[in-house]
């Protein structure tokens, strides 16, 4: 054994069932004892006895093995990714496309996006409430352009995620979403934020109001909400059914997974949905926001 093997305080066998037990090379250094950082040693060893390390996963939650599998028996990277159990972020797309290239995998049965469909094909896949938190922005600025606003998105980021240009000014809005009711049937949407530090276990502390004027807040049943910062100022979470004055639109349909909206739809507008549009000359009975299945619109 040469003087460098002397000096280690594992031996080959050690490294052999840490690298066996472990998901990452971080997790082999603790095993042997070491610092987090202090990996390239056991790295370079696992190298020279030839060791076994495809079953390292990192801070990935998914194997080598179940991307060769999900590859196999997808069409598509949509496929891919929701067979991986993970949401379609695009950071998480790229990387996955990435590790499939590393390992060699065969990736030419995946259709572009691009690709000319089918004659027969129409896209109708089932709604995921869990991406309502992704798509609240994109409908707060269909809401609000639909009503004559011109919507803008800061430059950097900011306590608040849109600037609404209205009859009345520039209005800072910020986007909060509810996909599911609580345990006792009430929505319960959390309207507060983090503090900007490193401990991402600080509790949430409420918006300044003088930062905020709009909260627009989409439910998981449609139910869309636009309520003035000075209603929820203190606050960090709010039960909607106690707000419905603010209730203005509905996006029910949206949410729907292939049912078709009554034609009558929406319902009633609330007292402040006829104030806050009719600042831009607009009949809300008639302009009210719903956009149906299958691309019918009223």
């Amino acid at each position: 054994m040469d003087e460098t093997r002397d000096r280690l305080r594992w031996s080959d066998d050690e490294l052999r069932q840490a690298v066996r037990s472990s998901a990452s090379w971080r997790a082999v250094a603790r095993t042997l004892g070491l610092k987090d950082t202090s990996a390239a040693t056991p790295r370079r060893h696992a190298a020279r006895l030839k060791l076994d390390t495809s079953h390292f996963t990192g801070q990935r939650r998914w194997t080598d093995e179940q991307l060769r599998e999900a590859v196999a028996a997808a069409s598509c990277w949509a496929d891919v990714i929701s067979a991986l159990g993970i949401v379609d972020n695009g950071a998480e797309r790229v990387r996955i496309k990435g590790h499939a290239v590393r390992l060699s995998l065969d990736c030419s049965h995946l259709r572009s996006p691009h690709a000319k469909p089918d004659p027969d094909e129409v896209f109708d896949e089932p709604v995921r409430p869990e991406m309502l938190r992704y798509s609240a922005a994109a409908l707060a600025m269909a809401w609000f352009t639909l009503r004559g606003c011109a919507v803008a998105l800061p430059i950097e980021p900011q306590e608040y995620d849109l600037l609404v240009t209205t009859s009345s000014g520039i209005q800072r809005v910020q986007v909060k979403s509810c996909a599911a009711r609580n345990a006792r049937g009430y929505w319960d949407v959390g309207i507060g934020r983090r503090p900007y530090v490193l401990d991402k276990s600080a509790g949430k502390m409420p918006y300044d109001p003088d930062t905020i004027d709009l909260f627009f807040i989409v439910l998981g049943d449609g139910s869309i909400y636009v309520i003035p910062s000075s209603v929820l100022a203190g606050r960090v979470s709010i039960s909607a059914e106690s707000y419905t004055p603010y209730r203005v639109g509905d996006a029910s349909s949206l949410l729907r997974n292939g049912a078709s909206a009554p034609a009558d739809a929406p319902g009633g507008v609330s007292a402040y949905a006829r104030e806050f549009l009719g600042l831009r000359g607009f009949d809300p009975e008639g302009f009210a926001f719903d956009v149906y299945a299958r691309g019918d619109a009223v």
